[in-house]
């Protein structure tokens, strides 16, 4: 009696898992993998191939010339810069925003997040979007240097109002780009400060320009994993490209100064590149 009551126990069992088994499953354009855990259903590639959602984080390195600059090197590592001054740095905070990588298809992934970038707060050099993206191909990054004029509006970012990062409504309100800080050795070989901060550049009374940068890369690359992704400040090109920027003749008082605001704007440019992608 118990060796039938066993074998009833095994017949039921196989049964389930039988059933278990045979469960309809989700059938989507040939998708080799239906059931993983990051799959997209309406990302699926023309080829009928899977689609997976992966996260991206945006890495942020700064460097003179390819030298790295780090917080270990403010007040005592000097640079050169084109116009000859040696240049030492205090201060390096800048704001980046509207990431979006570019698909193969002509779309787009559009990241909300901005980052003020803090040399002084390691965590500030890691964007973590939330936003994950969808494993394919790519074919270039694009952001913005500072605040597009939609984005500029003061007073409207608690955490950036809380790092005193507001530009003066008489200059035009709303924030800040960049603060660059040091000291430099003049003609005399003197150590004076600078302090090169940029924002909205300020014409006349109430007559302002926006002067915020965008960047759009052309760059060929492929996700298929977590990926991080580099963007790189090259500091030695605020003062040289193309225009050679000597600190004797502009180092203060530069906020309210219309020709120094929009001469940043140019040699900001060429500041920034793409660097590693890494997965």
């Amino acid at each position: 009696m118990k060796k039938i009551a066993f074998l009833l126990f095994l017949a039921f069992v196989a049964f389930g898992c039988s059933n278990n088994d045979d469960s309809p499953q989700p059938e989507v354009l040939g998708c080799t993998d239906p059931n993983s855990l990051n799959y997209n259903p309406d990302a699926n590639t023309d080829d009928g191939s899977c689609a997976y959602e992966k996260t991206v984080t945006f890495a942020f390195t700064q460097n003179w010339a390819g030298n790295p600059v780090t917080v270990a090197d403010f007040n005592s590592t000097v640079y050169q810069n084109a116009a000859g001054n040696f240049v030492s740095i205090s201060t390096l905070r800048y704001l980046i925003s509207r990431i979006s990588l570019h698909k193969a298809d002509g779309t787009t992934v559009d990241f909300t997040e901005y980052q003020l970038v803090d040399l002084t707060d390691p965590t500030t050099l890691i964007l973590s979007p939330a936003l994950n993206v969808v494993t394919g191909d790519y074919t270039g990054i694009s952001f913005i240097y500072g605040f597009n004029e939609a984005d500029n509006v003061s007073g409207a970012y608690p955490d950036l109002n809380a790092a005193n990062w507001n530009w003066p409504s008489l200059l035009g309100g709303g924030y800040h780009f960049m603060q660059m800080e040091g000291s430099f050795d003049d003609t005399n070989g003197a150590p004076q400060p600078y302090a090169y901060h940029n924002g909205t550049a300020r014409v006349s009374e109430g007559n302002f320009e926006q002067n915020f940068i965008s960047f759009d890369f052309d760059k060929n690359f492929t996700i298929s994993d977590n990926a991080s992704i580099e963007i790189k400040m090259d500091i030695s090109e605020w003062y040289k490209n193309p225009l050679t920027w000597d600190l004797n003749d502009r180092s203060v008082d530069l906020m309210m100064n219309y020709l120094a605001q929009k001469d940043m704007q140019r040699n900001g440019a060429t500041v920034f590149s793409i660097g590693a992608i890494a997965q």
